[in-house]
């Protein structure tokens, strides 16, 4: 659990939030308890308000206690009704939430969760009298109905209705053309007395949620529902609490595809064992995230890889697709294929799933709809340049660390629709299902072989954008092209020219294998900059991250991915690598930065990367996922102190574990933020959270890069890059029943290197460690001694948890260890 101590007048600096869901429902909670509801898809079909508003954080649920004889109302949560004297406690756990308060002799425990599958949150209010007198109270809970993509756009044609079976209140929106038959619904447990579907009884005419009239007045509820309301759900009921007793009230929120399933899912869930139910999502998430477990010197390392990382992946990036600061709803194409990269080791049948999902996205010419809604298919068709490549560079790497080798034998549809016409940069549209379906191989083939175009340079095209949407002016001729997306292609293209083999694809594999050197040739030939590599061309053929810049003078990921791609050679690897040291990591600030400068005034335009301020998001601030890009690189080249210092300075709990640390970053420590500003005046403010593909990156760059664990086909290959100041590590790993515990010993302080090793007391051959699985359900002991990786292997900073080394020489900020006891006591504690 991450707990939020809000103390006296005490606030998060900005909404601090937990995102709970399973495939297809789910909701947001901050610590002072708002946030939304969602079914089906969380952009589209909204049960509750989604708010992105970061200073008011308006909850679209509330609950509402009412003492019956003293007349006093307040809420088991900071919101809507904010005592600033009193003390707000908030638990957010993988899959759960938990609120704690006490007030008026009553102490009041809020647990909201949702389960596996059925769509219902489950919200179970613990009330304990803790005075000396019988209490008579009344609960009510409060939701205000969306039943699609905004409030404002489908309010009046909510319609609202009780149930006269159920007694829960019904609610349906048959203006939603995609969900207007579907049902949502609110209950208490059969405990609700009174009720009204109309918000302006509640609140009053110019009300407020914090001083709703009809809790303030003491009247009953009208039981006024149907349409033409302003609509929400007010359920009341009341309970009597003897002197320290316990009483439990019970909430259901859900939805369902009519109104017999409604009834179902809630006779259902009034019988069901609901600690049943939460064991049940807990061991689902122990389960998951325990596949790794690791113990470092690091301790904010282990905090966010065993369990962090991987939770705000499957259960924000893969299921919810929705984030404080953007509900979307739909799949990224490069997205979540990216996402699913991270599970290949955790869940495979999620990332198999989801190849085949994304593969079905894609056009009989090969190009891909960018992103896509799952529920009705429609999409938008673009220019942009990368999407392509992902599918079979993550297809690889699905195959390399399962062996699943059937996958690629599957069958899988086309789409079919209207070409982009001449000069249109993208289309929105509903393309249909095509007769012509192939194998994965084939959507995979067909993606690279639409790939092979080049331009003056002899590199990929960028078109529309490439990983950087924003630079969707630098190739919109026709013209410019990138150096990053030819790395990618070459990874790509290399892992499937085997596979071309294999299948007895002999045309494919000798065209592939010819512009694999073709691409390596270029590379080193147009893109080499003298200290760095160029990261393009735009269509006027001026060179784009470039020394000679005006801005942009180097960009990170063309760097990484010389090294990444394994297509860059050794030595200009290493000089790009120390170049991004030298250039873009700011550990005085905290920062690793995409590019710099930032685009202000220059042309040629790159595209609406310049509407963002300069050090805003790309626009030169730090991204956060180009940034772990260079761990992994660094880790790569076998800098162990490098890579571990950067991860360090990326982990949001770093940012935080001061008050002042906390008061600059703002946005929560305990998942990663999409970016951090380096604008001047906003340095080190995290921006968008949860949201964002970087937390699976960052797992991979700890647990694979650093740690050396890469799962390759039923077997453990072993490769640690640590820094030099770690005197050792240990990792537990699940595989089927069987359990791997490692011990790595690092006696002389190297970063890289295998000295001895030894598996179930055995000894075993180092170079590399390769350790083929046994689902025995043994638990297996491997034993792993460092040494010497090369003559020069320094020792790194002697604090071991917190590894530094940069090449500028300069040194990241002072530990939290030197603050003073006043600042370490902050409202947010681990």
């Amino acid at each position: 659990e991450y707990v939020i101590v809000l103390g006296p007048g005490q606030s998060t600096p900005a909404p601090w939030i937990n995102v709970i869901a399973n495939p297809g429902f789910g909701f947001q909670v901050s610590a002072e308890g708002g946030g939304y509801t969602w079914s089906v898809n969380s952009r589209e079909h909204q049960l509750t308000p989604w708010s992105n508003d970061p200073v008011t954080d308006r909850p679209g649920q509330a609950f509402y206690l009412r003492d019956e004889d003293t007349g006093d109302v307040w809420s088991p949560t900071a919101l809507p009704i904010r005592d600033e004297a009193a003390t707000y406690v908030a638990r957010h756990g993988w899959g759960y939430s938990r609120f704690e308060h006490s007030a008026h002799g009553i102490a009041a425990e809020l647990l909201e969760y949702v389960p596996r599958a059925d769509p219902i949150k489950i919200s179970r209010l613990k009330l304990r009298n803790t005075s000396s007198r019988v209490r008579r109270l009344s609960m009510t809970a409060y939701v205000e109905w969306v039943l699609g993509a905004s409030r404002a756009a489908g309010a009046a044609f909510v319609t609202t209705r009780i149930d006269p079976e159920s007694g829960a209140m019904l609610a349906n929106n048959l203006w939603n053309p995609a969900f207007g038959e579907r049902v949502a619904f609110l209950d208490l447990a059969g405990r609700q007395r009174e009720w009204t579907g109309d918000r302006r009884e509640f609140i009053g005419r110019n009300g407020v949620l914090a001083w709703p009239a009809a809790l303030v007045d003491g009247s009953s509820l009208s039981g006024r529902v149907g349409s033409g309301l302003d609509p929400c759900a007010v359920l009341q009921t009341t309970v009597e609490i003897a002197p320290h007793g316990v009483a439990e009230i019970v909430c259901f929120l859900g939805d369902a595809p009519n109104d017999g399933e409604a009834r179902s899912l809630i006779a259902r869930y009034r019988e069901t064992d609901l600690d049943a139910v939460l064991e049940e999502v807990k061991r689902f998430w122990e389960s998951t995230v325990g596949t790794v477990q690791v113990k470092t010197p690091d301790r904010s390392m282990d905090i966010m890889l065993n369990g962090w990382l991987t939770y705000q992946t499957l259960a924000c990036r893969v299921w919810s697709r929705s984030g404080f600061y953007q509900a979307s709803g739909a799949y990224g194409f490069r997205d979540q294929l990216q996402d699913c990269m991270a599970l290949a080791t955790v869940h495979p049948s999620v990332t198999r799933e989801h190849l085949l999902a994304a593969a079905s996205r894609q056009f009989v010419e090969g190009d891909v709809q960018h992103w896509w809604l799952p529920h009705s298919g429609q999409g938008v068709r673009t220019r942009i340049s990368d999407d392509r490549a992902w599918l079979a560079y993550a297809a690889a790497h699905y195959l390399k660390v399962t062996g699943d080798v059937a996958v690629l034998e599957e069958t899988v549809a086309f789409l079919e629709g209207e070409p982009l016409a001449p000069g249109e940069s993208d289309s929105f549209s509903l393309p249909t299902i095509s007769e012509d379906a192939a194998s994965l191989y084939e959507h995979c083939a067909r993606a690279l072989d639409a790939s092979l175009v080049v331009g003056a340079h002899g590199l990929p095209l960028i078109g529309g954008g490439d990983w950087n949407d924003g630079m969707n002016r630098v190739g919109e001729a026709g013209k410019g092209e990138s150096v990053w997306l030819g790395w990618l292609l070459y990874a790509a293209l290399d892992d499937f020219a085997g596979f071309a083999d294999r299948r007895g694809d002999e045309r494919r594999a000798a065209t592939w294998r010819a512009h694999i050197t073709a691409l390596k040739s270029a590379l080193e030939r147009e893109a080499w900059d003298g200290l760095w590599y160029r990261r393009g061309w735009f269509d006027d053929g001026s060179p784009l991250g470039s020394a000679a810049s005006e801005e942009c003078r180097i960009d990170s990921i063309a760097q990484s991915w010389a090294v990444l791609s394994g297509a860059g050679l050794p030595e200009r690897a290493a000089q790009a690598m120390a170049a991004v040291d030298r250039e873009l990591i700011l550990p005085h600030d905290g920062l690793a930065l995409l590019f710099t400068p930032p685009f202000d005034r220059s042309s040629p335009d790159p595209g609406y990367i310049k509407g963002y301020p300069p050090g805003v998001r790309e626009n030169g601030g730090q991204y956060t996922h180009a940034a772990l890009w260079s761990v992994m690189a660094f880790a790569g080249i076998g800098e162990g102190d490098k890579a571990a210092a950067l991860f360090w300075m990326l982990n949001p709990i770093n940012h935080a574990r001061t008050r002042t640390d906390m008061q600059r970053y703002k946005v929560e420590p305990y998942v990663v933020a999409a970016d951090v500003y380096s604008a001047t005046g906003h340095v080190g403010r995290g921006g968008w959270t949860w949201y964002t593909g970087s937390a699976g990156w960052m797992q991979r760059a700890g647990v694979e890069a650093i740690l050396g664990v890469q799962i390759e086909q039923g077997a453990l290959r072993f490769d640690p890059c640590i820094p030099s100041s770690w005197p050792g590590f240990e990792l537990t790993l699940q595989h089927g029943a069987s359990r791997y515990e490692i011990v790595v010993e690092n006696p002389q302080g190297v970063q890289r290197g295998v000295a001895t090793a030894e598996f179930d007391g055995a000894p075993i051959a180092t170079s590399p460690v390769l350790i083929p699985f046994s689902d025995d359900g043994a638990v297996h002991r491997l034993l792993v001694r460092l040494g010497p990786h090369r003559a020069d292997s320094g020792r790194g900073d002697p604090d071991p948890s917190r590894p530094t080394e940069f090449a500028n020489g300069d040194r990241r900020a002072q530990s939290s260890d030197a603050a003073s006891a006043e600042e370490r006591a902050g409202d947010a504690r681990i």
